[in-house]
């Protein structure tokens, strides 16, 4: 297979050192007719894999429909999966669930209101720390409360 470095250097040996393509060919250690195939080509291209079927494919709308209703772990699915008949392996099912997975929302609720629309209360309790505190003086606690309008 012919990749980007190989490429250039038979662009390099026919165009810069004009050499034939039986000469590249030679001096590449190639078959002449690649030679002759990447010359003409105007640039590179990597191969292509054909398109093949998977073990998934009549399963995987199966899938969607399970991750739609239900945040369902790879695992569960390929459980059920198995159930249903399916005769591949765990890993396809994990890398396809990781593929269409929705993406998590926040888990928070952002909230904002204007001036005097809402308030806040907050309780706090404060102790003295034995290193400030003297050794004659009992123990103090306060509380303390805040209001954010």
């Amino acid at each position: 297979m012919i990749d980007y470095e190989m490429y250039c250097k038979i662009k390099d040996c026919h165009d810069r050192q004009q050499l034939t393509i039986a000469q590249t060919a030679r001096t590449l250690d190639l078959h002449a007719e690649t030679v002759a195939k990447w010359v003409g080509c105007a640039q590179f291209h990597p191969r292509q894999p054909a398109p093949r079927s998977s073990q998934l494919d009549p399963f995987k709308d199966q899938i969607v429909r399970l991750l739609e209703t239900h945040p369902y772990s790879a695992q569960q699915i390929y459980q059920r999966l198995r159930e249903d008949g399916f005769a591949g392996g765990y890993t396809i099912v994990k890398s396809y669930v990781r593929k269409v997975r929705p993406v998590r929302r926040q888990a928070f609720l952002k909230l904002s209101f204007a001036p005097g629309e809402c308030a806040q209360l907050d309780w706090g309790n404060t102790e003295r720390s034995a290193s400030v505190r003297r050794a004659d003086a009992c123990p103090s606690s306060s509380w303390c409360c805040a209001i954010a309008v």
